[in-house]
Formats: structure tokens, C-alpha cells, sequence
């Protein structure tokens, strides 16, 4: 199995327990990628609330695609947190 770190809690953990945040190569535009079809730069987050909201709440996230914009994908997140 492949092994990823959280950007929530910091554990490297299978990439299959995991959801796939992916900024594509190419439009730059920032994708929740479950099947890695999507070429780019990722970040990985387990599937467990706790771990979302530390995430979102250090914006490891944006340091982890090197990217400024990532609100319609925080926001996706955030409900599913709340």
C-alpha cells in the first residue's frame, strides 16, 4: 500500500484511508481527487473531521500546493466538518 502523511495530523497512514486534494498541472485549478486520475501537485488528509479542522485551521493545505486560492475547496470541506 502506499504510504502518505496527513496535513491534519502529521501520521503517515495508507493513501486508501486518506481523501486526495490535487491541484492540477496544468489550469491550476484544485480538485478533491479519489481516483488519482488528476496529474498535479497533492495533498493528502485523512478522513476524519478532527484532522480536516487542524488543516484547515494551520492552512496546510494552501503551504502543501503552494497556492493562495483554495476557498470553494475549504469551504467543501469545512460543511463536511460541521
Amino acid at each position: 500500500m502506499k504510504q502518505r502523511k496527513c496535513q491534519g495530523c502529521k501520521q503517515t497512514k495508507d493513501a486508501d484511508l486518506m481523501y486526495k486534494i490535487t491541484r492540477e498541472h496544468i489550469s491550476g485549478k484544485i480538485f478533491l481527487n479519489p481516483n488519482s486520475k488528476i496529474l498535479g501537485r497533492s495533498a493528502y488528509v485523512c478522513k476524519n473531521k478532527d484532522c480536516i479542522k487542524q488543516m484547515l485551521k494551520k492552512k496546510a493545505l494552501r503551504n502543501a500546493l503552494k497556492t493562495s486560492e483554495l476557498s470553494e475547496i475549504e469551504q467543501e470541506l469545512f460543511k463536511y466538518c460541521y
